[in-house]
């Protein structure tokens, strides 16, 4: 089929575009940047060279591409998680989640396409003491103000997404990516981070994060093209690992000395509040609706830990 990819250069962007055309599908991806859609069409995709934020541009690109589903992954993530280049990048991202997710939705009504597939992530629900949320679970939309502004734009952009008339509106809720070009691998910044005992353990570790082969990722991103209904997906592994399990099991893959440990109110002196929350207090997700539903097989977040820190 004809896939109109809005972020074709992003994290997921690059392999999701190689797996879509190993799969036999026709793909139109948008970069900012002209030496990137040089190597899209090197890859046998088509490239447009786009400003997501002008939205006359938007409707332009996609009506002229025509596409059967189109598939928005724009995001503004930095290289590395540093806290004063997240706030600015969450921003960005904020906004791109905000504005631009409307008018690729119209857009692609506007085109015939008959499915839209968002990119949303799945580590925004409240914490209630439930130790894992399905997609039913609420928005922590009482969150401390330096998170609040980020989840408020995940429900904003859900909403369009899921309340859009004349198409199929889908949205994937990714949990925290791990593998090859993501932060969690074996050269990336979290590696780097926890290679050095510059990532401990702070608190009790409670906090629960739902990992994602980037892979498997993809290969989810792909069966929704055409496969389950209208609505919302966690795409996680379905085995929430506690931060106390899963630091040190990477720290001994990597072959690194066990990580330190931080009280709380140095962790949120040092790094923030959003850092304590996913270290202490971040539910867990359930990916069963996406493995049900969608077809999706993600391996469990150990035996990929395995593949990609060992």
């Amino acid at each position: 089929m004809r896939v109109f990819l809005a972020g074709a250069t992003g994290a997921i962007g690059r392999p999701l575009v190689a797996a879509l055309l190993a799969g036999g599908h026709e793909v139109v991806g948008t970069t900012r940047s002209e030496e990137r859609a040089a190597a899209l069409r090197a890859q046998g995709a088509e490239a447009v060279v786009l400003d997501a934020f002008d939205a006359a541009a938007v409707r332009r690109a996609v009506r002229e591409a025509r596409p059967e589903v189109v598939v928005h992954q724009l995001t503004a993530l930095p290289e590395e998680p540093d806290p004063k280049a997240m706030a600015a990048a969450i921003e960005t991202t904020s906004r791109l989640r905000r504005e631009t997710v409307p008018v690729f939705v119209e857009a692609a009504r506007e085109a015939g396409a008959r499915r839209i597939v968002v990119q949303s992530i799945s580590f925004v629900t409240k914490p209630d003491g439930r130790p894992v949320h399905d997609e039913t679970a609420p928005l922590w939309l009482d969150a401390a103000p330096a998170y609040r502004g980020n989840v408020e734009a995940v429900r904003d952009m859900e909403a369009s997404v899921v309340g859009a008339e004349g198409i199929e509106g889908v949205v994937l809720r990714y949990g925290f990516y791990y593998g090859p070009g993501t932060w969690y691998d074996k050269a990336g910044a979290i590696g780097e981070l926890v290679r050095k005992r510059r990532y401990p353990v702070v608190g009790k570790g409670q906090g629960r994060a739902s990992f994602v082969h980037i892979d498997d990722a993809v290969q989810a991103t792909v069966r929704a093209l055409d496969h389950g209904s209208p609505g919302i997906y966690n795409v996680t592994d379905d085995q929430p690992a506690t931060q106390k399990e899963w630091l040190p099991e990477a720290a001994r893959l990597l072959g690194a000395r066990r990580p330190l440990w931080a009280p709380t109110w140095l962790a949120r002196r040092m790094a923030g509040d959003v850092v304590v929350h996913y270290a202490t207090t971040l539910p867990g997700n359930s990916g069963a609706k996406a493995i049900r539903e969608l077809g999706f097989t993600p391996r469990p977040w150990r035996e990929g830990f395995r593949e990609v820190f060992g």
